[in-house]
């Protein structure tokens, strides 16, 4: 059978009663497939973070089935194929319905499957059509083109809407053919794909509660990336609603790594009265950010994290050009990963939208990076001024006070915050 493509299913409603619960979910992956010598460590990754991201619906069992994972849950087979949906490594599941590998018994096991899924179709519309068969037990008495015919010819009688169409069918009804047991499949739900969290390692994003960093903190954990957050919250200047909006967003993207998150929150009101006493206007924000970098760069080596994620967009911003870029680069000692350095705005709000993270984000609520805000910020601040400006503050005691004040907020892949 042709690697099974992605289609949007005819309908996104349970099985009716009359059709038993799904067996089993079969997993697809896309770029695991081009690993070759170290193929399997990626795929048992990918397993530990399946069992971890369902552990709250129903213990799984998982199998290393060719060129894809069998998942066995003891229960809620149909909320176990949605949870899969938000782990990285996967391109599509299929919830699957298993019979005898026998001709007779895999289109009898067929029938109920596709008529449950055309009962909730328009009944006036003509749907393209096809069976595809994929052969894991050779042994198996018909070709893959045969067992095709031989189910397409029991299961289409009574349905006239259906019309046989190989190429790009609207709906295709999968059959997977295994020695020891064969899986039937109609629907085909589409997961984040990229690599399982936790193969390249772990980074700290820079989480603030607007747009941009959240959807950063995302595609750095679709590359393989498991990713902690830091925060900056500055009271009194800015009130506890804040730091809620921030760890809410947090609670959405922990959903999406496996296994649990984790919040530093960074007490910054100090810091910046001081470097608004003692700096040029203009220079404010790049001099936060500037501690901003430092700060989450020590945490970021006491924590072992190998980089930090930023949510910076070329020219997007006034502290966004690329002299002020370079200016908070040079205050930090760890490298800095940036996933949107080449967006506009709609293609942020695009992925924040998908993800579940813009509604949050666009909520009004004050930050650190209101505090003090200069009027007319620097454009192309040079590193040499800001060296200066920091000549007058006690930057290592800046430092030293608030990372020994920081909170730290565990969050679950439940979305739990503790």
């Amino acid at each position: 059978m042709p690697e099974a493509r992605e289609r949007a299913p005819l309908t996104s409603a349970a099985p009716e009663a009359r059709l038993s619960p799904p067996e089993i979910v079969l997993v697809r992956y896309g770029e695991l497939a081009l690993k070759k010598g170290n193929r399997r460590q990626f795929e048992d990754r990918l397993a530990q973070n399946i069992r971890e991201a369902t552990q709250s619906i129903s213990r799984v069992k998982v199998e290393h089935r060719r060129g894809r994972l069998a998942v066995l849950p003891e229960r809620r087979t149909e909320e176990v194929a949605l949870r899969l949906q938000e782990v990285f490594g996967i391109k599509s599941v299929s919830p699957a319905w298993g019979s005898a590998s026998d001709p007779e018994a895999i289109a009898r096991c067929a029938k109920p499957v596709l008529d449950d899924l055309l009962s909730a179709a328009p009944p006036d519309r003509v749907i393209t059509f096809r069976v595809e068969s994929s052969r894991g037990d050779k042994t198996f008495p018909m070709t893959s083109t045969e067992l095709d015919r031989f189910v397409a010819d029991r299961v289409m009688p009574g349905h006239p809407r259906l019309k046989v169409r190989l190429d790009e069918p609207e709906l295709a009804l999968g059959i997977d053919v295994r020695s020891e047991r064969s899986y039937v499949f109609a629907r085909r739900l589409p997961g984040p794909g990229g690599l399982p969290v936790g193969t390249l390692g772990r980074g700290l994003c820079l989480l603030s509660g607007g747009i941009d960093s959240p959807v950063a903190a995302w595609m750095s954990m679709k590359r393989g990336l498991h990713v902690a957050f830091v925060t900056f919250h500055s009271y009194p200047y800015v009130g506890d609603a804040s730091k809620r909006k921030v760890i809410e967003v947090a609670r959405i993207l922990a959903r999406w790594q496996q296994p649990s998150s984790r919040l530093f929150v960074v007490p910054f009101a100090e810091i910046q009265t001081a470097i608004r006493d003692a700096a040029p206007e203009s220079y404010r924000t790049v001099l936060y950010r500037r501690m901003m970098q430092r700060i989450a760069a020590r945490i970021a080596a006491d924590e072992g994290l190998a980089a930090l994620v930023t949510g910076e967009s070329l020219g997007q911003v006034a502290s966004q050009t690329l002299e002020n870029i370079g200016c908070i680069e040079s205050a930090s000692t760890a490298r800095v990963l940036r996933p949107l350095i080449g967006f506009d705005k709609e293609e942020t709000v695009a992925i924040a939208r998908r993800i579940g993270t813009f509604a949050t984000s666009s909520r009004q609520e004050p930050d650190c990076c209101t505090v003090f805000m200069p009027e007319r910020p620097v454009l192309r601040g040079r590193i040499e001024a800001c060296e200066e400006a920091e000549a007058k503050l006690d930057v290592a005691a800046l430092l030293d006070r608030a990372v020994a004040s920081l909170e730290i907020v565990r969050i679950d892949t439940d979305g739990a915050a503790r």
